[in-house]
């Protein structure tokens, strides 16, 4: 161990802003990663590991072994820099940038930044390396031809895919696998011997034992054999492994959930509120299992007092545990159609943390005070005990609100007072949302409906009434209150954040706008309300669909991050998810963090810091990006499988995309969607405006712009690429089958 300097003695004096904390996380602790920043900021040059050690005088090899892991962690995470010189150094935002690696299915790809910045182009020559998911390091190379801010890779962070699902290849002497992952645009070369007993057109799943570099393609061998193509259920199977969804519960965690009891023991009720005389309902919807916020209205002088009760699951899920790891692993439950991948084991999402009816049940409580305008006045939180006192769904609400059914009246008389309240305290915040801006887009949800052997029977749309806004808005406010709480608190925190639209995107959605005569208030800054007045001002449009919908596309992604940047969708300055710690890690911290403050600890003391939130964030963005992809895939996977039986077939349908290469349409009543290629469009050549979302004839001036209703014809189906094309019809053509006019054919399976 080299001798100390003076600069070291000087450090080691140095207190630890967090030791706390790191006292409390670890039986033997070391520095903070903010003091290791902090050293090696002061210290100006790069350190090796001894040198950092010996900086804080660390000579225990458990501590030793401890710095090496939180160093390569440090690393992985892209907070520092691993030199050539096997030393570590800071990452200059300036000159490195580190995030998440997003791929496309034609082999290029993007950087999406950890600071939230605008996402960088990589080339396929930079791709080669690379797949999807991976973490690196990246420079600034330049700009490519389109304008975007091009990297090249400095270094790669972490590896991401271990495995792929996908259909094997056998042929001319190579095996493969072409990934069902769209997103990794390499082929897995199977090394020899490696395929097993795998058939050549079969699912597999294969292990990646060499991952790509600039010069050979992944390589990797056969590790299960999932079945055959167009098995029942198969397209959640290959989603599941496609995306690396964890979904068996690790021995550990069964291990612990085996010492909880369905009923919640009577000494874990001491010292908390007692709600149970408090009439607090569930409303969900009609095939909800889990049930984790109740809620409670009643009329003041002032307005209402509004709780909303929240299950506590953080009470039953301890910080690294088992369960702890594995639901941050997941970070939140996926739901396939009929098909649900929860968060945590089903004791405790459908059992002990579910406020089913009549049963005692732990929970975390926001009470807050709103006057006549919406506005709240107070709000506070309390580790409570309640009852749920009657298990609603959102078509029994609103029939009793909204149609005055009085059978069902009848039936839920002692709770009808409370639920008239309810009602009356939602116009009201219905109204304070609308007055502040916040956007409330006609959007279309669907639901597939099942027959046997999971067919599907039909594709229909999911309506909102005023019971489910009558929730959502109660959650809004709750969660709303929650942010506001951990602010004032100072706490470390996990924030749900929501930009407003870049530059670029504004610039085009002015340009769009104007040619349409159609102004965006704000600026150069607009706010949330600037877009609402717009949405009301095309309300009767025959285009009003294909504004909203540029409007919508102009705006960014909602993420996790601990910065409070406000959440402009809802035109809140702070918002955090608080209602939904059954299925979403995000909310689960928040609740710890609210019951380390009720429990009258300081921010210093809490187990998290901001660098563990910014590092929480972006795996919990990733991982909902994650879900949602999966989701889609396997809904584009269903509807593909619905549409093989009508190719030849005649449909009406808007144009919901355009692309350089053709534009899709979504056809009417039964929501799928396809492409009709740019080279089905007749004699003409075709430019794209991608300002004005339009296609349009060179020699005809024929357009074909976003929102337009067209006549076409299923001409394919693949399900391997989730994909179906259309062809263009002259409008009003006659609806019919293939194999004559009117005549309908007879539905059958087609084998792939």
């Amino acid at each position: 161990m080299p001798a100390k300097s003076k600069k070291d003695v000087d450090f080691i004096s140095t207190p630890d802003p967090y030791a706390q904390r790191e006292a409390e996380k670890y039986e033997n602790p070391i520095a903070s990663r903010e003091l290791i920043l902090q050293l090696l900021g002061k210290t100006g040059s790069p350190m090796d590991r001894k040198e950092i050690a010996a900086s804080f005088a660390i000579t225990d090899a458990e501590q030793l072994e401890a710095l090496r892991r939180r160093l390569r962690a440090m690393e992985r995470d892209g907070q520092l820099l691993f030199n050539r010189g096997q030393r570590y150094c800071l990452v200059n935002n300036k000159d490195l940038i580190a995030g998440r690696i997003l791929g496309h299915a034609d082999g290029f790809g993007f950087l999406r930044p950890d600071d939230g910045s605008d996402d960088l182009f990589l080339s396929p020559r930079e791709m080669n390396s690379l797949l999807h998911n991976d973490r690196a390091l990246v420079r600034i190379a330049g700009l490519d031809k389109k304008g975007r801010r091009e990297a090249a890779v400095v270094e790669i962070l972490e590896r991401n895919t271990h495995q792929v699902v996908g259909r094997l290849h056998k042929e001319d002497g190579f095996t493969y696998v072409i990934p069902d992952n769209k997103n990794i645009a390499q082929t897995v070369l199977i090394q020899n011997g490696g395929s097993g007993k795998a058939k050549h057109g079969q699912i597999v799943i294969a292990e990646i034992v060499e991952q790509p570099t600039k010069l050979h393609q992944p390589i990797g061998r056969v590790i299960e054999i999932l079945g055959d193509h167009l098995a029942p259920g198969m397209e959640i199977e290959m989603a599941i492994r496609s995306y690396e969804l964890p979904h068996h519960w690790p021995d550990p965690v069964l291990d612990e959930i085996k010492l909880l009891n369905p009923e919640v023991p009577e000494t874990a009720k001491q010292g908390r509120v007692d709600l149970r005389d408090i009439p607090l309902v569930t409303i969900d919807g009609e095939d909800a299992r889990d049930f984790d916020d109740a809620v409670y209205a009643k009329k003041t002088p002032k307005g209402w007092k509004l709780l909303v009760a929240i299950a506590d699951v953080s009470h039953y899920v301890n910080i690294n545990t088992a369960l702890d790891n594995e639901a941050k692993n997941r970070s939140t439950s996926v739901y396939f159609p009929e098909k649900v991948i929860p968060m945590l084991p089903e004791i405790l999402s459908n059992g002990l943390c579910s406020l089913n009816p009549k049963v005692d049940r732990l929970c975390l409580v926001c009470e807050l005070l709103i006057d006549h305008d919406g506005k709240v006045l107070r709000a506070k939180f309390m580790a409570a005990v309640m009852n749920s006192h009657a298990r609603l769904t959102y078509t029994e609400v609103a029939a009793i609100l909204v149609d005055g059914d009085a059978e069902l009246q009848e039936k839920y008389r002692p709770l009808l007072p409370h639920l008239q309240d309810l009602y009356g305290l939602y116009q009201v915040l219905r109204a304070a949302r609308e007055q502040r801006g916040a956007m409330d887009f006609d959007t279309q949800e669907t639901r597939i409906v099942f027959g046997a052997n999971r067919k599907i029977n039909k594709i229909v749309p999911v309506v909102r009434n005023d019971a489910h806004k009558l929730i959502e808005e109660c959650m809004i406010t709750a969660n709303s209150a929650a942010a506001r709480f951990l602010s004032a608190k100072k706490m470390p925190k996990l924030l749900r954040i929501h930009d407003g639209p870049s530059v670029d995107k504004l610039l085009n959605l002015r340009t769009f706008l104007g040619e349409l005569g159609l102004v965006l208030g704000g600026g150069g800054n607009p706010k949330p309300l600037d877009y609402m007045h717009l949405v009301n001002g095309i309300k009767g449009r025959p285009d009003a669909h294909l504004i909203q919908t540029v409007l919508l596309r102009s705006l960014s992604q909602a993420v996790y991050s601990p910065e409070q940047k406000g959440h402009f969708g809802l035109a809140l300055d702070a918002y955090a998810h608080f209602t939904s710690p059954i299925r979403r890690y995000p909310d689960l911290l928040v609740h710890r963090a609210i019951r380390h403050c009720l429990n009258g600890k300081k921010a210093d003391s809490f187990h998290y810091g901001f660098p563990d939130m910014v590092i929480l964030g972006e795996h919990c963005s990733t991982n909902e990006r994650r879900a949602d992809d999966a989701t889609r895939d396997v809904v584009n996977w269903l509807k593909c499988e619905y549409m093989m039986d009508k190719i030849g077939d005649v449909f009406d349908g808007i144009i919901s995309a355009v692309t350089s290469f053709g534009f899709f349409v979504e056809l009417a009543e039964i929501y799928v969607e396809g492409l009709v290629h740019i080279s089905n469009l007749g004699q003409d050549y075709f430019h794209f405006d991608p300002t004005s979302h339009r296609l349009l004839g060179e020699r005809t001036n024929t357009i074909y712009r976003l929102g337009d209703c067209v006549t076409v014809r299923v001409v394919r189906v693949d399900l391997d690429e989730k994909k179906i094309d259309f062809e263009l019809l002259p409008k009003g053509s006659p609806k019919k089958t293939a194999n004559g006019e009117g005549k309908p054919r007879k539905r059958q399976r087609k084998k792939a």
